[in-house]
C-alpha cells in the first residue's frame, strides 16, 4: 500500500507555462515581481529556465539568460529552482562534447539550479551520463525524466509499454537519480494509464515519482486526478493565465479538487487566485503568439500527431512566418509519416523540432527532397539509438555523402565529440567576457555572436528585440487597428523600408512594426530600397518592379525558402560555383539547411552577413555568366 502523503506542486508558469502557449517570449521583468510573490507559498520547486529560454533570450529577447536565472534566483530564495535539461544536447538542438555540457551544468547550479531535470529524446541513457557526472559533482538533485510516447492505443502499444518504462526508470536509479519523472509532454497519458504506470513506478523503482503533462488533448487534469490517487508525490502545474491549450493544468483548480483530502497541497487557493489575478494584467502583451489556428482550447488531434505543446506555439510561429499557416493540417499528417520512418521517437525537443521541420520541408517542397543537418546527423546515430529502426530508404537519402561515407555510430555520442570549449575560446576571442558569454557562443554560436555583439555594442540591437511589448504599446495598437477598420485613419503614414517586408510606420508620436503582405511573388530586393518608396521605386509595391529589374542585370538570384538565420556563406563573391553546388548554411525553424546553387556561374554579390534574419524569398546571392 503507497503512502499517500500531501501532493506537491511545481509551478512551471515562468517555463513551459509561457514556452507552451506564448512560444517562450515572456520577458524577465514581467516575472519578478509574481515570482517574489509566489516564493512564499510553498511550492515543491518552481521551474523557471531551460528548455527553449535559453535560446529565445538570446535570439528574440535581447536578454542575458544568465542574468535572467540570477535575477529570479534572487527574487525567490526560498524556492527551489528547476530547469529543464536536454542531456547531451544541453539547450541546443544537437549533442554537444563532454565539456560544454559538464560547464554549462557548473554554471547553472553555481547560479541558482537547485534541481535539474534531465532528458533525453530517446530516452537513451548513455546520453544522460556527462551531465549526471555535473550534478552529482555540483551536489545537485538529478531528477531523470521519462519521455513518454504511445505507438497504439494507450499503453497497448508494441515499444512504449509500462515495462519499457519501468525498466527505463531502473537505468536512471542505477545513474544517480534521486526521482523520476514522467514527462508527458504532448497530453497523451490516459487517466487510467497514468494511474497504473505510476503504481508500478512506485512499486518497482523506489522513488519519489512526478509528473508533467500538457493539456493539449484535455486529458491532463484528470490524468493529475487519478496519478495522486496512485500516489504520485509531485505534479507540474500552472497559474490559470498560462495553463490549459497546449500547457499544463491550473494551478488552482488542482488545489480545490485536493482540499479536504488526504493529498490537501496545503497551498492558499486565495493567493494563488491573486498571483493569477495580476498575471492577466500582464499577458496581454503576449497575446499574438496564441494559437488562433481553431475555436477549441483543446487539439484531440494530437492523440495522433503527438505534437508537444512546446513545439505546437512555435510551429504556428513558424509557419505563420513562412506564409504556409494554411497548410498546418498537411504538416499535421506528415508529421506521423516522418516519425514512423525515423523510427517511433518520442516527440520532445530536440526530436520534436528535428521531425516537425522536416515535415515542414517536405510539404512545401516535397518528400525529403530538402533534409535539414539534424536528420542527418540523427540518421548517422548522433542522437543515440531510436526505439524501431529507420526507415532505410530514408535513411539512405539522409546519409548520401554524409560523413564521407563512414558507418553510422552505435557507441555514446559523448566518446566520439572533440573538446570544444577551447576552439570555441579561440573563436570567439575578447567578444567572451567570462565563461558564461563564452557558453552562450558554444551553444549558438551564429545567434550567440549576434547577441553578445547586441549585448556589448558592437552591433545595435533591433528595436523590436529592445523594446519588446508594454501595455501602454498593446492599446495603442488595439487603437490602430480600430482606425485601420474604420477607415477614419487621416494623414499621411510615414513608412520607412527595410530589407524585409516587415516595416516601421509611424503615426503622430507612436511607431509600430508593420508585417507586410506581398502581392505578388516579387521579393523586395536587400539592400536597394533605403527610405521611402525606394528611389525611382513604382510607387505602391515597396520597390518590387525596381528590384525586378535588378535583378535581371545582376543575374540569378538563390532565394530563401523560407524565414531564417544565415549560418554562413561557403563562398565568396568571384567564386566559381557549378549547379547544385553547396553554397551557404541557412538556419530555418531552428535546423541548419545547405542551400545549393541553381545555376552554374560566378558569384556576383552575397548580401548578408552571418546572423541576419532573412525573410521567405530574400535574395540571399546572386550568381552570373
Amino acid at each position: 500500500m503507497v503512502e499517500k502523503l500531501p501532493l506537491q506542486i511545481t509551478d512551471t508558469t515562468f517555463r513551459d507555462g509561457h514556452q507552451s502557449i506564448l512560444a517562450t517570449r515572456m520577458r524577465v521583468d514581467d516575472m519578478l515581481p509574481l515570482i517574489r510573490r509566489l516564493d512564499h507559498e510553498g511550492l515543491y520547486s518552481m521551474e523557471v529556465w531551460g528548455g527553449a529560454t535559453f535560446d529565445t533570450c538570446i535570439r528574440y529577447l535581447g536578454e542575458d539568460p544568465w542574468d535572467r536565472l540570477a535575477k529570479i534566483r534572487q527574487a525567490a530564495p526560498k524556492t527551489r529552482l528547476q530547469m529543464l535539461l536536454r542531456g547531451q544536447n544541453a539547450v541546443g538542438y544537437r549533442n554537444y562534447a563532454d565539456d560544454v555540457v559538464q560547464s554549462f551544468v557548473m554554471y547553472a547550479a553555481e547560479t541558482g539550479i537547485d534541481i535539474f531535470r534531465v532528458f533525453d529524446a530517446l530516452n537513451d541513457p548513455r546520453n544522460f551520463e556527462a551531465a549526471v557526472a555535473a550534478i552529482k559533482a555540483a551536489g545537485k538533485h538529478f531528477q531523470a525524466a521519462l519521455s513518454y510516447s504511445l505507438t497504439g492505443r494507450r499503453l497497448g502499444g508494441d515499444v512504449f509499454t509500462i515495462k519499457y518504462f519501468v525498466d527505463k526508470a531502473k537505468e536512471f536509479r542505477d545513474l544517480g537519480a534521486d526521482s523520476i519523472c514522467i514527462k508527458d509532454m504532448a497530453g497523451l497519458l490516459c487517466p487510467e494509464d497514468a494511474f497504473d504506470l505510476v503504481s508500478a513506478l512506485k512499486s518497482d523503482v523506489g522513488l519519489p515519482v512526478h509528473l508533467h503533462t500538457h493539456y493539449t488533448s484535455g486529458m491532463a487534469s484528470m490524468s493529475c486526478y487519478r496519478a495522486a490517487e496512485a500516489g504520485v508525490d509531485v505534479i507540474d502545474c500552472a497559474l490559470a493565465p498560462f495553463a490549459l491549450r497546449t500547457g499544463q493544468p491550473a494551478i488552482e483548480p488542482m488545489i480545490a479538487a485536493m482540499l479536504g483530502t488526504p493529498r490537501d497541497t496545503g497551498l492558499d487557493l486565495d493567493k494563488i487566485i491573486a498571483l493569477s489575478d495580476d498575471l492577466e494584467k500582464v499577458a496581454p502583451c503576449y497575446r499574438d503568439y496564441i494559437n488562433d489556428t481553431r475555436m477549441a482550447v483543446i487539439d484531440t488531434g494530437v492523440l495522433k500527431h503527438q505534437v508537444p505543446g512546446g513545439m505546437l506555439s512555435n510551429l504556428i510561429s513558424q509557419l505563420r512566418e513562412a506564409g504556409a499557416l494554411d497548410k498546418l493540417a498537411d504538416v499535421y499528417e506528415e508529421l506521423v509519416r516522418v516519425r514512423a520512418d525515423l523510427g517511433s521517437c518520442p516527440l520532445v525537443t530536440p526530436t520534436s523540432q528535428i521531425v516537425g521541420t522536416q515535415a515542414v520541408q517536405n510539404v512545401i517542397f516535397g518528400r525529403y527532397n530538402m533534409i535539414s543537418a539534424q536528420v542527418k546527423d540523427y540518421a548517422f546515430g548522433l542522437y543515440g539509438t531510436p526505439p524501431l529502426p529507420m526507415n532505410p530508404e530514408v535513411r539512405a537519402m539522409a546519409l548520401k555523402d554524409y560523413a564521407n561515407g563512414q558507418t553510422p555510430i552505435t557507441c555514446r555520442t559523448g566518446d566520439i565529440l572533440e573538446p570544444e570549449m577551447e576552439k570555441h575560446r579561440a573563436e570567439i576571442g575578447d567578444l567572451a567576457k567570462d565563461e558564461k558569454d563564452l557558453l552562450i557562443y558554444a551553444l549558438y554560436p551564429t545567434v550567440g555572436r549576434r547577441f553578445l555583439e547586441w549585448k556589448y555594442g558592437v552591433s545595435e540591437m533591433p528595436p523590436e528585440v529592445k523594446k519588446g511589448k508594454t501595455m501602454a504599446r498593446v492599446r495603442r495598437e488595439d487603437r490602430l487597428i480600430q482606425l485601420l477598420r474604420s477607415g477614419e485613419l487621416n494623414g499621411e503614414l510615414q513608412v520607412d523600408l527595410g530589407r524585409s517586408s516587415t516595416f516601421s510606420v509611424r503615426i503622430g508620436d507612436d511607431e509600430f512594426e508593420v508585417h507586410v503582405a506581398q502581392t505578388d511573388d516579387t521579393p523586395i530586393f536587400p539592400g536597394i530600397i533605403s527610405g521611402g518608396a525606394g528611389v525611382g521605386a513604382p510607387a505602391g509595391n515597396g520597390g518590387a518592379g525596381l528590384a525586378n529589374a535588378l535583378e535581371e542585370t545582376l543575374g540569378t538570384p538563390l532565394k530563401s525558402p523560407m524565414p531564417g538565420v544565415v549560418i554562413r556563406y561557403q563562398v565568396k563573391e568571384g567564386d566559381t560555383v557549378e549547379a547544385g553546388q553547396k553554397v551557404m548554411l541557412l538556419e530555418a525553424m531552428k535546423m541548419e539547411n545547405s542551400l545549393t546553387s541553381p545555376v552554374s556561374g560566378k558569384v556576383l554579390k552575397l548580401f548578408y552577413r552571418a546572423g541576419d534574419n532573412v525573410c521567405k524569398d530574400a535574395v540571399l546571392l546572386t550568381i552570373g555568366a
